[in-house]
């Protein structure tokens, strides 16, 4: 039922597209969603998650699991993080994917809705010390269309995996164009 309401809201009353599909025969990987510029991107990716199936995890600020909605993000997949100290937080996510048969963490790689002249390294660490794929997901408001792409392995090469990775978002725009 969710998939059907899901689907509706997302094609026919907002207008988006879907292209790609996310692996099926991989049971855990990281997904990053790129770019990440409004609280409207949260809700899309609800009606991502409930369309396609998917069962991800995600890192929110501690805060916001505080407080009578702190179940409900929770019941979403959210882990709380406090960003005021050094948590630890990539050999945390590693060990979720060392412990689990079945795991998909998704985040943001700017880590902010903000503008950010360089991306946060986190899920490439986490990516690599879990030996899991990275699953590019490009957030488009411009054409109004969620674009999911190939699994890609990280080399262990930084600088250029990077590089690889960010290729694929030149054109994509966020919901606030100049944040992207």
């Amino acid at each position: 039922m969710m998939k059907l309401i899901s689907s509706w809201i997302y094609q026919t009353l907002l207008g988006w597209k879907h292209k790609g599909v996310f692996p099926k025969e991989i049971r855990k990987y990281v997904i990053i969603v790129y770019p990440h510029t409004s609280w409207r991107d949260f809700p899309m990716g609800l009606l991502i998650k409930y369309m396609t199936g998917i069962q991800p995890f995600y890192i929110g600020k501690k805060s916001l699991f505080q407080g009578g909605f702190g179940w409900f993000f929770r019941y979403l997949g959210g882990i709380p993080v406090d960003r005021t100290k050094n948590q630890k937080v990539v050999d945390q996510i590693v060990a979720k994917f060392n412990s689990k048969q079945d795991f998909i963490f998704a985040l943001s790689p700017e880590g902010t809705r903000k503008k950010v002249k360089k991306w946060k390294t986190g899920f490439y660490y986490i990516a690599k010390e879990a030996n899991v794929p990275i699953v590019r997901v490009a957030l488009d408001y411009g054409l109004k269309e969620i674009r999911i792409l190939a699994p890609y392995f990280a080399k262990g090469d930084l600088e250029e995996d990077m590089k690889n990775l960010q290729m694929n978002f030149k054109e994509t725009k966020g919901y606030h164009p100049d944040f992207s």
